[in-house]
C-alpha cells in the first residue's frame, strides 16, 4: 500500500513537473515573439547623450556604449538566440535520423560509408570546427546555423544507428519484410515511429546546449550581424566595460542562464514523462 501511495506521489510529481516546464518554455517564446511590440524604446535607436547610463526608472537594463536600451535589446535579443538553436536542432534531427536509420537498416557498404563521415567530423572538437566554418562563411545567423548543423547532426546519426540496428531484427520488422512491404515503408511506417521516443528527449535536452554554442558564436562575432541585438554579441559588446558597466553583460547573461534553465527543465521533464517506468500512466 505505502508502495503505491509513493508510486502515485511520483507520478503525480512528473506530470506536474512537466505541466510547469511547458507553461515557462511557452512563456519565454510568447515574450520572445511579442518582443518588438511590448518593448519600451527601440533596440536599435542610438542616443550617445545617454550612453553607459545605470539603471534606472526610464532605462530599467541601463543603455549600452551607444545609448541603446539594455531591457528593449534584452526582450528583443531572445528571438534570434531560442529560435536559431530550434532551427538548428530540427535540421540536425532530420539529418542525423535520416543517416543514422539508413545506416542501421541497410548495413553493408552503406552503413560503412556513413559511418566513416561520422567518424571524420568527430574527429574535430564540435565547437571549434563550427568557429573554423562559421569564420570561412562570415558573419550572420544563417552561417553561423550552418556551422552548427555541419558539427552536430553525428550525435543524433549515431543514436538512430544504434536505435535502428536493434529494432530491424525484430519479428514484426521480419513479417513486414516477408509481406513485400518495401524498405522505404517500413523505415517511415515502422522503424522512425519505435525510435522517435528516445530521439525526442534528446532533441529537447540538446536545446539548451545548443543555445549556448550560437550565442558563443555571436561572442566570438561570427553570429548574427551588429546592430540585431542578440544576448551572445551584446556579452561581446559590453565585455570592455565588464568593471565599470556591469549592467550591460550582466542582465544578457542572465537571460541565457534562465533560458538554458527552463529548456533544460523542459527536457528533463519529458525525459521523465517519457521514460518507460512510466507507460502505465
Amino acid at each position: 500500500m505505502e508502495s503505491s501511495l509513493k508510486k502515485g506521489r511520483k507520478i503525480s510529481n512528473t506530470k506536474l513537473n512537466l505541466i510547469i516546464s511547458v507553461v515557462l518554455t511557452a512563456i519565454l517564446l510568447f515574450i520572445c515573439i511579442l518582443a518588438p511590440y511590448i518593448v519600451p524604446y527601440d533596440p536599435n535607436a542610438q542616443d550617445l547623450s545617454i550612453s553607459l547610463s545605470a539603471p534606472s526608472s526610464a532605462h530599467l537594463f541601463g543603455t549600452d556604449k551607444f545609448g541603446r536600451d539594455v531591457f528593449s535589446r534584452v526582450l528583443c535579443g531572445g528571438a534570434p538566440s531560442i529560435f536559431g538553436s530550434i532551427i538548428i536542432v530540427i535540421i540536425v534531427t532530420v539529418i542525423g535520423v535520416a543517416l543514422g536509420v539508413a545506416a542501421g537498416y541497410f548495413g553493408g557498404r552503406v552503413d560503412s560509408f556513413i559511418s566513416k563521415i561520422t567518424d571524420i567530423f568527430l574527429a574535430f572538437p564540435g565547437m571549434v570546427l563550427a568557429v573554423a566554418i562559421a569564420g570561412m562563411l562570415g558573419i550572420g545567423i544563417v552561417n553561423a546555423i550552418i556551422a552548427l548543423v555541419t558539427v552536430r547532426w553525428t550525435k543524433f546519426a549515431r543514436l538512430a544507428r544504434s536505435k535502428t540496428i536493434s529494432i530491424k531484427e525484430n519479428t514484426f520488422i521480419q513479417a513486414c519484410k516477408v509481406s513485400g512491404l518495401s524498405d522505404f515503408n517500413i523505415i517511415v511506417k515502422h522503424i522512425i515511429p519505435n525510435i522517435m521516443g528516445e530521439i525526442m528527449i534528446t532533441v529537447m535536452l540538446d536545446i539548451g546546449v545548443t543555445m549556448l554554442e550560437l550565442a558563443g558564436l555571436s561572442f566570438l562575432g561570427l553570429g548574427v550581424a551588429p546592430p540585431t541585438a542578440e544576448w551572445g554579441y551584446m556579452l561581446n559588446e559590453g565585455r570592455s566595460y565588464l568593471q565599470t558597466c556591469p549592467w550591460i553583460v550582466l542582465y544578457p547573461g542572465c537571460a541565457i542562464i534562465i533560458t538554458v534553465m527552463i529548456l533544460n527543465y523542459l527536457g528533463d521533464s519529458i525525459r521523465d514523462y517519457l521514460d518507460p517506468r512510466y507507460k502505465e500512466i
